[in-house]
């Protein structure tokens, strides 16, 4: 059960070689063994996940099973699950219990997966690290020493220590794709729009989008078929015809143009690092892919942009947090206006606070036009630069990440160093891009991820260059040691 595939646990389901029910115990068993010391979930309902086990062995035996029923999946305590508690990292929904499912939730749920438990994340995705979490910091499974990721980095050590076979995440600046890089594994973020947001807690509803978190491109493709789809619930869903994820993923790459940026290769990246990702061209070379130097001359902006953008949308949403209507309220308050100041200084983390500080400035009146409004055009420039790439590339391919896992507090006390972890990967969300990692290689036992970024909608074609790469290595099989 341990290695196989989503496909191959689906074809176990469907033969009876064994049950959801015992399927999810296994993973159950597991997180009661590995959790202590990697600290991925924050909550684990054994009672509830065994009885969705056993919904999904009877449709089963009806056969009406679908691909993902009967498989566990974790998600990312950022999606309201009915019933289930929904605390996006936060001492202010510690106790926050969901009254209906995200969309995404409901997907699975109606695919017949099995939710295996919420897993730990930066406090309301606002992190690099796993470090804000008001549960406690994640620990990456290649080494305790070091952090795996933000802010889905509880998915992220799940997926990668097999504590389920696979993981949902959100990707606001490259949460998704950073913890799939420290951690080993592959993550995929869509396009904007193509998988609803509703029911997910919003951090920077622009740039907001939930995505898949496996071992492998095939199963990330799995995943994405279940989880994409319009949602009138949801203002900024897309209207498009459905796509078969997986049709398309043996399609040979020969002719295939890879763009490489030269922004992406710059003084920002460890020289090792580059190594792997130069290694993984010579690879795509030998496979027929067409290798073209290409340039996104405004990348350099894409940091100042988004923590002028991303804040300013975290400003406005997190104000419905205030005490009155849902979750943390201080005991003690003179009146309304202390208890709003209370509940929202002890309620929330230090790097909230700051995010939400830094977006009320950049939204004042005297400020607007000099900082939220310039970077709204900036973020339109770096747009514009991956238009005109497209016209001479099919696939943009570059580092996930500048260096491999850091050590749990090197970056703390420099957010302007933590911010700088997402320099590859927050373009394409300002962009609006589908883009992924994937395994490619290690430094001192520590995985490395590289990253294809598509055009709008071009998610078939990024797994399928993913999937072809991982036909021709193994990088993604490795597992981290004392797991078994």
């Amino acid at each position: 059960m341990l290695n196989l595939s989503l496909k191959e646990l689906s074809l176990a389901l469907g033969s009876k070689k064994f049950t959801s029910v015992e399927l999810t115990q296994f993973f159950l068993n597991r997180i009661k063994k590995f959790n202590s010391s990697l600290n991925a979930f924050i909550t684990i309902d054994e009672e509830k996940s065994l009885a969705m086990a056993k919904k999904s062995d009877q449709l089963i035996q009806s056969g009406s099973k679908s691909c993902l029923t009967g498989i566990p999946i974790a998600q990312k305590d950022i999606f309201c699950a009915d019933g289930w508690k929904t605390t996006c990292g936060s001492k202010m929904l510690e106790n926050f219990i969901a009254p209906y499912n995200s969309t995404v939730i409901k997907k699975f749920n109606e695919s017949g997966a099995v939710n295996i438990g919420k897993t730990n994340m930066d406090e309301f995705a606002m992190g690099s690290s796993n470090e804000t979490s008001y549960f406690g910091t994640v620990k990456n499974p290649w080494n305790h020493d070091c952090v795996p990721g933000g802010s889905s980095g509880g998915s992220a050590a799940a997926v990668a220590a097999r504590l389920a076979p696979a993981a949902t995440g959100t990707d606001t600046g490259g949460s998704i794709r950073q913890p799939a890089s420290l951690c080993g594994f592959t993550g995929l973020k869509p396009t904007y729009g193509l998988v609803s947001r509703y029911g997910m807690i919003a951090f920077a509803s622009s740039l907001d989008q939930a995505g898949p978190m496996a071992i492998s491109a095939e199963d990330c493709a799995l995943m994405l078929e279940v989880m994409t789809g319009y949602d009138n619930k949801d203002s900024t869903s897309i209207n498009r015809k459905k796509q078969n994820y997986t049709n398309c993923l043996d399609e040979k790459i020969e002719g295939v143009r890879i763009g490489v940026p030269k922004e992406f290769f710059e003084d920002t990246l460890n020289p090792d690092v580059q190594k792997v990702v130069q290694e993984a061209l010579t690879q795509y070379e030998k496979l027929g892919a067409k290798i073209i130097n290409i340039s996104l001359p405004n990348n350099f902006l894409a940091i100042p942009a988004y923590y002028v953008i991303a804040p300013a949308e975290a400003s406005s949403n997190l104000s419905r947090y205030d005490g009155v209507r849902y979750g943390y309220r201080t005991k003690e308050y003179d009146d309304l206006m202390d208890m709003y100041f209370k509940t929202r200084q002890e309620g929330f983390g230090d790097e909230v606070k700051r995010r939400i500080l830094i977006g009320t400035y950049v939204l004042s009146a005297g400020y607007f036009d000099a900082y939220y409004l310039k970077a709204q055009k900036i973020r339109r420039l770096i747009a514009n630069d991956f238009k005109h790439a497209y016209e001479k590339c099919d696939v943009i391919l570059g580092p996930s990440a500048p260096s491999v896992a850091f050590n749990s507090g090197e970056k703390q006390e420099d957010p302007l160093a933590m911010y700088m972890q997402d320099i590859f990967t927050i373009s394409t969300n300002l962009a609006g891009l589908p883009a992924m990692s994937v395994p490619a290689g290690f430094i001192k036992d520590l995985p490395v991820g590289l990253q294809l970024i598509g055009n709008h909608f071009e998610e078939s074609k990024i797994l399928n260059m993913a999937h072809v790469y991982q036909q021709n290595t193994d990088w993604h099989l490795h597992k981290p040691k004392g797991i078994d």
